[in-house]
């Protein structure tokens, strides 16, 4: 654009609020929201070129998510992961930084060609045509880490009118009521997801919430458990014993949680899995099917696990993982006022039986006969029938013949460690922290 407007309709930026607020009410996600406030706001006369917008988030895995919106180009969605990591030097020298360490609410430059930038990200602008810049730190109440960070660029050769800044500082609070309820919501979906899986957070989601709630489904089962756990715990400090537990889930639970797999409940060092699957062959065979490529992963993946440790001087982790198929209760039971969501039925308690023989037998993966039938062409060694405890009927206990080569995708292989975090996300740690040291907590800045 070659010159900026005079004057910005406030009739027309009313409309923008007015369509968030809607947006709010409506439930709309973020990047729907987002990115229609941004087309919004350059359908008004703003001369955006460039928008980015960043939100922390109370999630295990992630940090914080951002959105960067370009005029004509769309928009970028990023998930920042939690990770650790020293803040970069491009990070220490950028305008995010020094907005949250002198504790500044704005910061608005014009990026002159002829004089040299004062923060490095302004190189990069001025590639753009960026010819001015403001930056902005909002945070949803003043005792929470949670908030919203951002900055508008423009490219008009005028830069941001005094009518263009107060538009955008007046839009921000409606933006900032908006987001908190599109970001609460997510919240929401990301807790129920981490602490009940997938599905079971999305029943508990759309009201399936009283005791006694659920369906009875079909569905293939895993059940696992760590060895030598009870021992460890008694000669290994907490902190030892804890990593060790999260090694073991994940490179062996993280297989049954993808490919219709879900893991239903952790259970002290072991986890219960199901593939859910209709009343008919062709998908019990899918759901079988897919727990034994899971299976054969996971037997890969604490192989390699192991080899680490070896190398670390530490001992071997071994595990049990127990197949069947049948039919469970998939619901809420409990107390009336503390539930719990997962499947349950004689089914369950065989292929927890099932888990427990992979200390009677030579094989850390042992399955039902029933499972073996869906199974296909897959070698199978019949190691017996089997009187399980609180089970009428004998059950046929076969292993399944891994020692083939599996092909590993980004599923099966262990994810690469990372050591560095992006810009926006060491902005969204430094804004997490400040409100930790404002709220007198003594945990070091990261």
């Amino acid at each position: 654009m070659s010159t900026a407007q005079a004057e910005i309709s406030t009739i027309l930026m009313d409309k923008v609020a007015d369509w968030l607020n809607q947006s709010a009410l409506a439930g709309n996600d973020l990047e729907t929201l987002i990115k229609g406030f941004c087309e919004r706001l350059a359908a008004a006369g703003l001369p955006l070129r460039r928008v980015h917008l960043s939100f922390s988030m109370l999630h295990p895995l992630y940090d914080a998510l951002g959105f960067t919106w370009l005029r004509g180009q769309g928009m970028e969605v990023e998930s920042f992961r939690n990770r650790p990591g020293v803040p970069s030097d491009r990070f220490l020298t950028s305008p995010y930084y020094h907005l949250l360490s002198n504790k500044l609410e704005h910061l608005r430059r014009r990026l002159d060609p002829s004089v040299p930038p004062e923060f490095p990200v302004f190189d990069d602008l001025r590639l753009m045509g960026i010819t001015d810049y403001m930056a902005f730190v909002l945070p949803f109440s003043g005792n929470t880490s949670q908030g919203m960070m951002g900055s508008w660029s423009t490219d008009s050769a005028a830069g941001f009118s005094d009518s263009m800044i107060s538009a955008l500082l007046r839009i921000q609070s409606h933006l900032a009521i908006a987001t908190k309820m599109a970001v609460l919501t997510k919240l929401a979906d990301n807790m129920m997801t981490t602490y009940l899986g997938g599905d079971a957070g999305r029943r508990v989601l759309d009201g399936q919430i009283k005791r006694g709630e659920g369906d009875t489904i079909r569905a293939a089962l895993v059940m696992a458990d760590m060895r030598g756990s009870s021992k460890l715990a008694e000669t290994a400090g907490r902190e030892i014993y804890i990593d060790t537990l999260n090694q073991f889930f994940d490179a062996v639970a993280a297989p049954f949680n993808r490919q219709g797999g879900q893991i239903m409940s952790f259970i002290g060092d072991g986890f219960i899995a199901v593939y859910p699957c209709e009343r008919h062959r062709s998908q019990s065979e899918i759901a079988c099917q897919a727990a034994l490529v899971a299976a054969h992963k996971a037997t890969v993946r604490m192989t390699d696990l192991n080899l680490r440790r070896k190398e670390q001087g530490l001992s071997d982790i071994k595990f049990g993982i127990g197949l069947h198929v049948g039919n469970v209760m998939f619901g809420n039971v409990g107390l009336t006022d503390r539930l719990t969501f997962s499947v349950f039925g004689s089914a369950v308690n065989e292929v927890q039986r099932l888990q427990t023989l992979t200390k009677k037998y030579p094989h850390s993966v042992l399955a039902s006969k029933d499972f073996a039938s869906y199974c296909g062409a897959n070698s199978w060694l019949t190691l017996g029938s089997e009187e399980l405890a609180g089970i009428k009927q004998k059950l046929t206990v076969l292993s399944p013949d891994l020692s083939g080569a599996l092909a590993l995708d980004e599923d099966g292989a262990l994810e690469p460690i990372y050591d560095r975090r992006s810009d926006a996300e060491q902005v969204m740690l430094l804004h997490r922290d400040a409100a930790r040291l404002s709220a007198g907590d003594p945990r070091k800045l990261q």
